[in-house]
């Protein structure tokens, strides 16, 4: 399992609200094009969605915790599992104040753990090494986004 924290210039429930939400992906998740949610509504534990991956994939994705920051600065958390084919992927997101505990800014904890069946293992491998450096990327970009949101409608 991969684990990182990163720092966000923005609240928790802003980082909270934008990465919890499948429709935000395509924005900021490099390797996706497009998101194709299974139900209505607003994003909730136990929403799907398949995602459209730039190279044909398309995992089937289901979010399995979310718990938003409190107003008091309780963390919050969320996580999702994905599959396609023989592989598991689970993203677990944490949301908490920043190390000077102001509302202002997010410690973003990152956990990341890919699985999959013997015939896969080759490709575990590879997706073991490669993937923290992917999602730790596509997170910038997704801090990024929500920082400059968040500066507008302060």
């Amino acid at each position: 399992m991969a684990r990182f924290t990163m720092p966000v210039a923005a609240p928790p429930r802003a980082v909270f609200d934008y990465l919890a939400d499948p429709r935000h992906r395509a924005e900021w998740q490099s390797s996706l094009r497009s998101v194709d949610l299974e139900e209505a509504g607003p994003p909730r534990e136990g929403t799907r969605w398949v995602d459209r991956t730039a190279v044909g994939a398309g995992p089937r994705m289901r979010i399995t915790e979310m718990v938003p920051p409190g107003a008091g600065g309780e963390p919050g958390a969320w996580s999702e599992v994905g599959t396609w084919r023989g592989l598991r992927a689970r993203l677990r997101l944490t949301f908490a104040p920043d190390a000077a505990g102001t509302a202002a800014g997010t410690a973003l904890g990152v956990e990341l753990s890919v699985e999959g069946a013997w015939p896969w293992l080759p490709i575990v491998v590879v997706l073991r090494a490669l993937a923290p450096w992917a999602v730790r990327s596509d997170l910038r970009r997704a801090a990024r986004i929500v920082q400059r949101r968040s500066w507008r409608t302060a």
